[in-house]
């Protein structure tokens, strides 16, 4: 009896110390750089919102936070990196709303969206606008949709990759009005609006803080908004379901999440400090120059938010029959 006792007491207690050593290293975190990973190319959407965190993160914690952009395979290039990096909490990967497209998309990736990451928490949120060049020579959805019956398969949309988030906003908006379209990607939304500018592609769904300046000055022509309900900071812009594309849906939203075993303690304090810097005067004004709101969330939430986009774009992917490069 008294050996089990023992065998106990030395269970407990090497549990204790194990939780006591974990939560001195939280409360030690960070003790070096901590690095994001934006698995985009620079001077697309997710450049502006990530380098603000960062930028915060730094003040915050006394240590530094730096991005690392490592674009690719509309994402998947940076994902595999923070999936296989140690689960320490120095190693974050910004995420949009393409990543749980990466579940659905039907090819062997080298992680799991879900099994290979912990989720930390939402960082903001915005509206999907869909663009056009004004030489395309529409002003409005029905006007595109008329075009692109009158030319199957020539009229273009762009995306920043195959399986991405823009790649199958196009693909749900061909599968409800029944039009044919040719989509082009590319590396990155950056140069998918370099394109658009030069002419060389007609379309995207981007976005809306990335292409806020191009639409002021005349250079892009929103036919939309991908959202429910019209953006307050673009009143005059009608829905995309409201301009006669009944049940279309599409958001812009961006989060942190960490390798799968990443420490509890440490999630939880990465996921605090990220909501008082978001909570602020300065971040709000900040991202309204962006056409993005700050998005806060439990680690859990946003957990199941990525979950449920999965269950959502698994459908589109079935009806479209999309399938990879």
């Amino acid at each position: 009896m008294s050996r089990v006792f023992s065998r106990t007491g030395m269970f407990m207690f090497a549990m204790l110390c194990a939780m006591g050593a974990i939560v001195a290293h939280a409360q030690e975190y960070p003790a070096r750089l901590v690095r994001i990973i934006n698995p985009f190319p620079t001077g697309g959407p997710t450049d502006p919102p990530v380098r603000w965190a960062a930028d915060k993160l730094t003040e915050a914690f006394g240590q530094q936070v730096i991005v690392e952009f490592k674009g690719g395979a509309a994402g998947n290039i940076g994902a595999e990196t923070v999936a296989r990096a140690p689960a320490d909490g120095y190693n974050l990967l910004f995420v949009t709303s393409s990543f749980p497209l990466a579940a659905v998309v039907p090819e062997r990736l080298p992680f799991d969206p879900i099994r290979d990451f912990t989720a930390i928490g939402a960082v903001s949120s915005g509206p999907i606008i869909f663009v056009a060049r004004p030489a395309l020579g529409v002003r409005s959805i029905q006007d595109l949709i008329a075009l692109a019956r009158k030319m199957p398969g020539k009229v273009t949309f762009a995306s920043s990759g195959v399986g991405g988030s823009g790649h199958l906003y196009g693909e749900m908006f061909k599968l409800i009005t029944g039009v044919n379209m040719l989509h082009i990607p590319y590396k990155g939304a950056g140069p998918a609006i370099a394109d658009l500018l030069g002419g060389h592609v007609d379309t995207f769904f981007v976005a809306g803080g990335t292409v806020l300046p191009l639409l002021t000055s005349g250079k892009l022509v929103a036919l939309g908004v991908g959202s429910a309900k019209r953006e307050r900071t673009l009143p005059d812009i009608p829905t995309v379901h409201e301009a006669g594309v009944p049940g279309f849906s599409a958001t812009s939203r961006y989060g942190l999440l960490a390798p799968a075993g990443t420490p509890r303690a440490i999630v939880m304090k990465l996921n605090t400090t990220l909501a008082k810097v978001l909570n602020t005067p300065e971040t709000r004004q900040r991202f309204a120059s962006l056409g993005l709101e700050p998005d806060t969330s439990t680690p859990e939430e946003f957990a199941a938010y990525i979950k449920n986009e999965i269950v959502t774009w698994t459908r589109v992917v079935k009806a479209t029959g999309i399938q990879p490069e």
